[in-house]
């Protein structure tokens, strides 16, 4: 199977430029290093109708081409099932009756960040369950023998993180972000993984979770966020920031992706232009800030 980078978004709306600069980054780094480039789209919750096609469109008009048909979530379940099917076998998973609020306000085991599950329901008794079932659907979760995992990153180092029973599959039968992308990752030949900075976080437990079904760890790469003048993650109420609300002021995709390759060091132009000057390591460690240029 050919190794492939990615850019795996989910059709909630139009991409905005922080998305369209990883997206960028993704391509550049997949391509410079003798890779396919893929784009998946996550489309297991979230989407809006029309909100797929915006947005190859608009990969389309900055530059970015893949090398195989997109593919969606939606359509691989069965992949998803017999991944929990697997770890279920193995004494990997429970079900869990917790609710969200139930969680937070639950003590948290010592050195966890608050929202990590303290392993409620993983005590449960057989009888306990059963009453439980009788009232509330269950999640799935995975059952670790591990508080903690690392990651090597080619931007950030080590990163070390916390690893709980996190969720495999939601109450309402919808996979979990965290099973889906290292199943799919593994089933596409993904093996190099570059997208913002504010993943970094959940990437220990898709590491360790990858690591349990036997599938290989992709190298990873988590590049900085573009943020606002309040230093916020961007976000469409932010103003002009996709390419159709960019265009309505008279700013085209070629100057917006001029735009992204000049704020990661590249000269404008085509992305096969900037390619042979792209970096991995010359690239800038800090949040882009992202101000809308004047036509």
């Amino acid at each position: 199977m050919t190794s492939a980078g990615r850019f795996a978004p989910s059709p909630s709306g139009e991409l905005h430029v922080g998305n369209l600069r990883t997206a960028i980054l993704a391509w550049l780094f997949a391509k410079s290093s003798g890779r396919d480039f893929l784009v998946r789209v996550e489309n297991l919750d979230r989407a809006r109708s029309g909100a797929e096609a915006e947005q190859l469109r608009d990969l389309e008009a900055v530059g970015v081409r893949w090398d195989a048909a997109v593919v969606r979530q939606t359509e691989r379940a069965a992949l998803y099932d017999e991944a929990i099917a697997r770890l279920t076998a193995d004494g990997r998973t429970y079900e869990c009756f917790c609710t969200r609020r139930e969680i937070q306000e639950a003590p948290s085991a010592p050195h966890a960040p608050q929202g990590a599950y303290p392993g409620t329901c993983r005590r449960l008794s057989h009888a306990e369950r059963e009453i439980r079932r009788a009232s509330r659907p269950a999640s799935i979760r995975l059952q670790t023998d591990v508080v903690e995992w690392s990651v090597e990153d080619q931007l950030r180092g080590t990163y070390v993180g916390v690893v709980d029973d996190f969720v495999l599959r939601r109450n309402d039968g919808v996979t979990a972000y965290n099973l889906a992308v290292v199943v799919d990752d593994a089933a596409q030949g993904i093996d190099q993984v570059v997208r913002g900075d504010d993943l970094l976080p959940s990437t220990p437990r898709q590491a360790y979770l990858a690591t349990l079904l036997g599938l290989p760890i992709p190298e990873y790469a988590h590049v900085p966020l573009v943020v606002n003048h309040d230093g916020a993650r961007l976000a469409k109420r932010d103003g002009a920031v996709t390419l159709g609300d960019l265009a309505a002021v008279g700013i085209s995709a070629d100057s917006v992706r001029n735009l992204i390759l000049e704020s990661v060091g590249l000269p404008a132009g085509t992305l096969g232009e900037a390619l042979p000057h792209f970096h991995p390591r010359s690239l800038p460690t800090e949040p882009w800030v992202w101000k809308t240029p004047r036509p």
